[in-house]
Formats: C-alpha cells, sequence, structure tokens
C-alpha cells in the first residue's frame, strides 16, 4: 500500500469529511476520492460507506487507519533520523496547549531544548472531549480535565498524565473572607461568581459544589483566560475558583475550600508510536520535567 494513500486516510479518519481532507492536503476534492479508491482495491475491502450524505470508514477501514497510524509513525521516525545528515537540520515537534498550561509549561521546555529541536507551539483552548481531535495538527497536545471525569481511551491516542493541580477559591485582598486559610461550603452561598464558559474544567467544579449544597451559584462574568478572571476578582467583581498555581495576584487571597476535594489534571496526548521520534521523546521527558518542577507533590 502507498504511504501518502495512507496518509490521505488517515486525514480522513480524523477531518471527517473529503472537502476538509482535501483542503488541507491542497489537493482537490476529487483526487482525494480517487485516491481513497485506489487504496480500496489494494487492501482488497471496502473502507469507506455512505451514510445517509455522509461518507464514514467501515469497519476495515477504521482498522487500517490504526495501522495507517503505525506506518506514519515509522515514516516520521525515519525523515527525523536523516536530519541528522543534513546540514543544519532540526527536528520539529508542533505543541498544541490550553493558554494557562502553556504558560505553566512551555517556556521551560523551550529553554531546555531549543538548541535541539524547532519547538512550535500554540494555543488551543478547547473542551477535553475535543482535545484529541488536535492530533490531526500537532505532535504532542497538553490538555486538562476535571480530576473527576474518565481519561480519554481511544486506539489512536496516547495519555499520560503530567501533574494534578489544586483548585482553590480566590477572593478579593479586602474580602471579609480573605484572612481565612480555608472557607466551608455554606459561606459561599450569597457570592457573586466569576467564571469559565459552561462545560469547561473549573466550571464543572461550580456546578458541583451547587448540587451538593442547594446553592444556585450568581455567575455574572464568564472567561477563559484566568488573567482575566483574576483581574476581575482583583478588582472586586466576585470571588472565582481557580487552579493553585495560575492565581500569582497579590491583589488576591487563595483559600483552601474545605470539605471539596476539586482539581484539574494535566495530560499530554500523542499518536501511539510518536514518541518514537527522539524529539518527540525529549518533548515529552521535558513536559514531566517541567510539571515536577511546578506541581512537586501534586504530581500524580
Amino acid at each position: 500500500m502507498d504511504a501518502q494513500r495512507l496518509r490521505i486516510l488517515r486525514e480522513f479518519a480524523d477531518r471527517g469529511t473529503v472537502g476538509e481532507t482535501a483542503e488541507v492536503l491542497h489537493l482537490t476534492p476529487s483526487a482525494v476520492s480517487q485516491q481513497l479508491k485506489v487504496l480500496a482495491r489494494e487492501a482488497g475491502v471496502e473502507l469507506l460507506a455512505k451514510r445517509g450524505r455522509r461518507i464514514e470508514l467501515t469497519d476495515a477501514g477504521r482498522a487500517l487507519v490504526l495501522r495507517a497510524d503505525e506506518v506514519l509513525a515509522a515514516v516520521a521516525r525515519a525523515n527525523e533520523e536523516m536530519d541528522v545528515y543534513r546540514a543544519g537540520g532540526h527536528p520539529r515537534v508542533r505543541i498544541a496547549s490550553f493558554p494557562s498550561g502553556a504558560g505553566l509549561l512551555i517556556p521551560g521546555i523551550a529553554a531546555a531544548l531549543d538548541d535541539s529541536i524547532d519547538i512550535d507551539a500554540a494555543d488551543e483552548d478547547v473542551p477535553y472531549a475535543d482535545a484529541s481531535a488536535l492530533l490531526a495538527d500537532y505532535d504532542v497536545v497538553v490538555t486538562h480535565r476535571d480530576e473527576r471525569s474518565p481519561s480519554l481511551r481511544s486506539p489512536r491516542v496516547r495519555t499520560q498524565i503530567l501533574m494534578r493541580e489544586p483548585i482553590d477559591l480566590v477572593v478579593p485582598a479586602d474580602h471579609p473572607l480573605a484572612g481565612r486559610k480555608s472557607v466551608r461550603l455554606d459561606d459561599l452561598g450569597d457570592q457573586t461568581w466569576v467564571s469559565v464558559p459552561e462545560g469547561f474544567p473549573i466550571d464543572d467544579v461550580l456546578v458541583s459544589m451547587s448540587v451538593a449544597t442547594g446553592m444556585r451559584p450568581l455567575v455574572r462574568w464568564r472567561f477563559k483566560d484566568f488573567q482575566v478572571i483574576e483581574a476581575m476578582v482583583a478588582g472586586g467583581r466576585g470571588v472565582a475558583l481557580m487552579p493553585r498555581f495560575v492565581a500569582r495576584s497579590p491583589q488576591v487571597a487563595r483559600l483552601v475550600i474545605h470539605g471539596v476535594r476539586a482539581a484539574r489534571i494535566y495530560e499530554v496526548l500523542t499518536r501511539p508510536g510518536a514518541d518514537g521520534r527522539r524529539s518527540v521523546s525529549e518533548v515529552l521527558q521535558g513536559l514531566h520535567t517541567e510539571a515536577a518542577r511546578v506541581a512537586g507533590d501534586q504530581i500524580i
């Protein structure tokens, strides 16, 4: 089987449509369809089937995608090994991370590996359920989930836990609760809240707290960026739940919520076999090293 046609099959599995596959590979949709038909003839089985208006992978197609991942991982390793023989060649690793995780982990990795690996990093803030889709465009994806949520299970994705980051209550420095080290849920019934968008980790914790106490938290503001949330709290606009290693402003006080075990788990996602590339393996090791530096005994 031709490796390029296997790449087209994998892109189709990642993107979901012929049109999107054609766009990312700079081909026409008809060329993509033709190459997939040729691959089906090479395999001797149907790889695609119509489901209403959509074209989907058959069971055989999904099985072949797993093998395509293995073949393309081997090709990537070979290309990287050849970089050693090219003058001035450096392997490139594409990393995606949610913003606050990137701020904690990526600078240290870039400093440690900059001389030997080209790090191409970008912010990608998506819900945990959608994070694995980023592997269509990145070699390594750093994501996060509520500690009570199950880890992703997929034969096309390898997950590794980096660290556990506790969730604390953050209040303005002049707030009546600011002088305490901890608070109870009963103390929070009449607070105005600043939170993240619904469905994102952290907001799930607030929802769980409301279920446990019966309170209906008044959320007046929602932002993805924790720096904005912290600034809003510092400005007296409300209180917030924030990851422990992110809250840094001297204008806020951080309190442990008594009786609530809440944290977000940092995970790193790769394709199976991706760590066979020396560069990816070094990036993964760098992530674990940075997580150990940041989190200390909060690592799982």
